[in-house]
């Protein structure tokens, strides 16, 4: 696929990771819709960057469908979705205050894993439709694991449950997508420059950045969304899932 002919719906882009995409994707000539539960923001995001902005929660399948659909108008279709939505969900299986309710896994497990999958679902159904380029290909897909999917650390339960969860259906649904020509391949992020990570004190950053063989640092929004690129531009990646990570291996806590 040609970068510059993306028309991409971007879960969680009013911010981090998923802003970085949709600003690259801009960048080049292609458009894109933001999905995100933070409206004013979502808005203000794509009245600046020049995207289409959406109101979602992933985790509800109405709202997520409805959602999907506003893009593929607002853009005259859909050929990227890129899973960037999510929760921390951090909590450890018996705390201070005693076991994880069953609530709060559910909710981390319902706004990560599920909604991921409801995005795939509804953006699948749509780029199935669409022409295919010269090498057969109509769509790709691409989802945002963690290398907590691998190395999870305490009180991370929930998360790398999730994360591994998305990681483990890459290839399923790359296998499955192949006959339509639509591709899927996961991203696994070390630690990374987010909004969450930004409102930590500057040592408590620096530590964390010198955590990574190389470069010590945290990651780049921007890099991520470099990847995305690359992977949006080479047709055999496919059913893969890249560490984004600096080489780090997360110690138990």
């Amino acid at each position: 696929m040609r970068f510059n002919e993306t028309l991409a719906v971007i879960t969680g882009g009013a911010s981090g990771l998923g802003r970085a995409v949709a600003e690259r994707v801009i960048a080049a000539g292609g458009k894109a819709a933001i999905l995100d539960l933070q409206e004013a923001l979502g808005q203000a995001v794509a009245r600046e960057i020049g995207a289409s902005f959406f109101v979602c929660d992933v985790g509800v399948e109405s709202n997520v469908v409805a959602a999907i659909e506003a893009a593929r108008r607002a853009m005259g279709g859909i050929n990227a979705l890129v899973n960037c939505a999510g929760i921390v969900g951090a909590g450890k299986l018996v705390g201070k205050e005693g076991p994880m309710t069953s609530d709060y896994f559910e909710k981390v497990i319902r706004v990560n894993l599920i909604g991921t999958f409801l995005c795939d679902k509804a953006a699948a159904a749509i780029m199935q439709g669409n022409v295919p380029n010269g090498e057969g290909e109509r769509g790709i897909i691409i989802h945002t694991s963690s290398v907590a999917a691998f190395e999870g650390q305490i009180g991370q339960v929930a998360y790398s449950a999730t994360k591994a969860g998305i990681a483990g259906m890459t290839l399923p649904i790359a296998r499955e997508l192949a006959k339509s020509g639509i591709r899927c391949v996961a991203i696994a992020p070390g630690i990374f420059m987010t909004p969450m990570l930004a409102s930590l004190p500057q040592d408590v950053q620096d530590s964390l950045g010198k955590q990574v063989p190389f470069p010590p640092r945290l990651g780049k929004p921007e890099e991520f969304a470099q990847l995305v690129q690359s992977i949006i531009e080479i047709p055999t990646l496919n059913g893969e899932t890249i560490r984004l990570d600096g080489a780090i291996r997360m110690a138990p806590r």
